[in-house]
C-alpha cells in the first residue's frame, strides 16, 4: 500500500495552529525572491480553485482572504519521520518515497493487523491522532497499482482508502484517460493522442513491439525503453520491492542547483554564486565520504522562454571534494560556454564519486593542508549552522549563502 499525506505541509500547519481550523490555508514561498510558489494548498483554498504549484498572486487573486504560511521544512521533516514510526509499528517493510508518501509492505502483518483495508484505516486513525495529518492509502499486488489507486481514487473519495485489484484492470484503470497514468505530464499526453491512444488501456493493449514502433518514429532509436516503462505502468508490471534502505544506497552525483534572485549578468556576481554552489556540493561529498572526477555546470538564461542556456561537463586530472579546485573547474566550464545571456539559474554537479579514502596525494598540490581547512569550517557549520562562517564574497548583495542558510532544499527551514 502507498500513504500519501493530504495537503502535507498545510495540513502541519492547520493542525498545529486551531486558529486556522476553519480558514482557507496556503504554503508558500517569498514573493520578492522569485519564490511565491505555492507548496500546499489545503482542501478549503483548493474549493476557491487554487492549485498547488501556481503564483501566491494568482491564488490570492482567487481567494484574498486565503491565511498564507511560510513553509518550515524542518517541522515537515520531522512530521514525516514521526509518520514513518507510526507505519513501523505495523510493518518493518516501510520505503520512503518522498517526503508525504511511503510504500508499505504488509504482507506479512496481515495475520496480526486484518484485512488489508482494516489495516490502512487503523493507520489512518493513529496518524490522524498522533499528528492531526489525515492520510490516505491506495492498495494493491505492486507498488505501481498502489500509486494510481492512491492518485486516482483514495485521494478522491470520502474515507481516502481504495484497492486496485490486478484482475480488474480492463473496468477500472484502462478505463481513465492516459494522463491519469503515472510519469505522463502534459507534453507525454500530446504525444500519446497524437499516436491515436487516449486511455491507460490504448496503451496497455498495444504489443510492446508495436508501442516501441511508435515511439521510435517519433522520438527515434534510442525510445525503447520509454515504451517499456510506459507498457508496463499501463499493464500494472511492476517487480520491484518495497525497500526500506532506498536512501541508504550509494549515490552517482552530488549537486546543486540556484535560482537567483534577480538576473546576473556581472562575473563578479556570477563568480559568486559559482563559489557558493561549490561549496555546497564540496561539503556534501565530505559529509558523505566521496570526491569526483567529472565537474558539471548547467545554466538557464533569462527569459526561460527563449530556451537559452547549457549543461556541459569536464573530467578534471584526480577525483577531489575540494571547493576551490571544483570552483575552478566550475568556472572554467562556464566561461568556455555562456553566451553572455542574463543569467537566472545556475548550477554545478560533482559526478564519477569515489570514496574519498582512495584518493592519493598528487606531486604539486597541498591537498594534506586543503583537506585539513576544509574539515575545520565543515566541523564550524555543522555545529553552529552553514551561516556560522561564510567567505567574504558571500556578504556582497550578489550572495546566496546566508538566504540559503535559512533553507532546507530550496524551502524555509
Amino acid at each position: 500500500m502507498l500513504g500519501d499525506c493530504q495537503s502535507f505541509y498545510a495540513s502541519v500547519e492547520k493542525a498545529e495552529n486551531p486558529a486556522y481550523k476553519d480558514r482557507p490555508l496556503v504554503v508558500a514561498g517569498d514573493p520578492a525572491r522569485r519564490s511565491g510558489i505555492i507548496l500546499a494548498a489545503c482542501p478549503l483554498a483548493k474549493s476557491y480553485g487554487i492549485t498547488t504549484a501556481e503564483r501566491l498572486g494568482e491564488a490570492l487573486r482567487k481567494c484574498p482572504e486565503v491565511v498564507v504560511v511560510k513553509p518550515r521544512m524542518q517541522r515537515y521533516i520531522d512530521i514525516s519521520l514521526r509518520i514513518t514510526k507510526i507505519y513501523e509499528q505495523y510493518t518493518d517493510l516501510v520505503e520512503i518515497f518522498s517526503i508525504d508518501e511511503q510504500f508499505l509492505d504488509v504482507t506479512g502483518s496481515l495475520r496480526i493487523f486484518g484485512d488489508p483495508y482494516t489495516m490502512a484505516w487503523s493507520i489512518q486513525q493513529k496518524v490522524l491522532e498522533e499528528t492531526g495529518v489525515r492520510v490516505r492509502f491506495g492498495i494493491s499486488s505492486n507498488k505501481m497499482l498502489a500509486k494510481a489507486a492512491t492518485d486516482i481514487w483514495a485521494k478522491k473519495n470520502a474515507k481516502g482508502i481504495y484497492i486496485l485489484n490486478k484482475s480488474e484492470l480492463a473496468e477500472t484503470l484502462w478505463k481513465q484517460p492516459v494522463d491519469k497514468m503515472f510519469g505522463v505530464g502534459s507534453r507525454m499526453r500530446n504525444h500519446f493522442l497524437s499516436l491515436g491512444m487516449l486511455t491507460i488501456g490504448d496503451v496497455a493493449r498495444t504489443p510492446l513491439p508495436r508501442l516501441k514502433e511508435k515511439f521510435g518514429a517519433r522520438f527515434g532509436k534510442q525510445s525503447d525503453i520509454q515504451a517499456e516503462v510506459m507498457w508496463r505502468t499501463a499493464n500494472g508490471i511492476d517487480d520491484s520491492p518495497v525497500t526500506p534502505a532506498t536512501f541508504n544506497t550509494p549515490p552517482k552525483s552530488v549537486g546543486h542547483m540556484m535560482t537567483l534572485p534577480q538576473d546576473y549578468t556581472d562575473e563578479e556576481q556570477i563568480n559568486t554564486v559559482l563559489l557558493e554552489i561549490a561549496e555546497e556540493v564540496c561539503r556534501d561529498c565530505r559529509r558523505k565520504g566521496y570526491m569526483g572526477q567529472v565537474v558539471s555546470v548547467g545554466c538557464m538564461c533569462s527569459p526561460y522562454e527563449t530556451g537559452t542556456g547549457f549543461s556541459r561537463q569536464m573530467k578534471i586530472p584526480d577525483p577531489t571534494n575540494d571547493t576551490n579546485t571544483v570552483f575552478r573547474a566550475a568556472k572554467a566550464l562556464f566561461y568556455r560556454h555562456w553566451d553572455r545571456m542574463p543569467v537566472r539559474q545556475i548550477g554545478v554537479t560533482l559526478s564519477q564519486l569515489v570514496t574519498d579514502e582512495e584518493y592519493q596525494l598528487t606531486l604539486f598540490d597541498d591537498l594534506a593542508k586543503s583537506q585539513a581547512l576544509n574539515k575545520a569550517t565543515d566541523f564550524i557549520k555543522d555545529r553552529y549552522g552553514s551561516a556560522a562562517i561564510v567567505r567574504a564574497a558571500s556578504l556582497t548583495s550578489s550572495g546566496q549563502a546566508l538566504e540559503r542558510s535559512r533553507k532546507i532544499g530550496g524551502h524555509y527551514k
